[in-house]
């Protein structure tokens, strides 16, 4: 069973929130938030959202940096799997964002994988 938790907006969990909504705006689909802290003590949150194709994926990683640049004065540490644009990993340090294509994420299905993960509630 999932559960959804509200997060005080003090923590990585701000910035995680940031990113699901800017994935949001840029038509990311399936975007969710998985509290991660109690199972992985150095971060807080996961953010899994996917795109139609490589070009969206792009899109929406442009879209997050810029968010999160703009809102908390932070880009990620760093950025793999851009070149191929089926699976970009973004490490903000507390916070790691995942950007598939739907092949890729049903493929490595990381829902299942941390499904014990509670859920952040991000949508306004």
């Amino acid at each position: 069973m999932t559960t959804t938790r509200e997060i005080e907006p003090d923590n990585g969990y701000a910035l995680a929130k940031v990113a699901a909504r800017a994935a949001d705006a840029k038509l990311g689909e399936n975007t969710i938030v998985l509290d991660v802290k109690e199972l992985l003590s150095v971060m807080d949150a996961f953010v899994v959202t996917q795109g139609r194709n490589s070009r969206q994926v792009d899109s929406l990683v442009d879209e997050i940096e810029a968010a999160t640049k703009a809102t908390y004065g932070r880009g990620p540490l760093t950025i793999e799997g851009r070149n191929d644009g089926t699976w970009v990993l973004m490490d903000y340090g507390d916070v790691l964002i995942h950007v598939f294509v739907a092949e890729t994420r049903a493929f490595y299905d990381l829902e299942h994988l941390w499904s014990s993960a509670p859920r952040v509630a991000w949508e306004v």
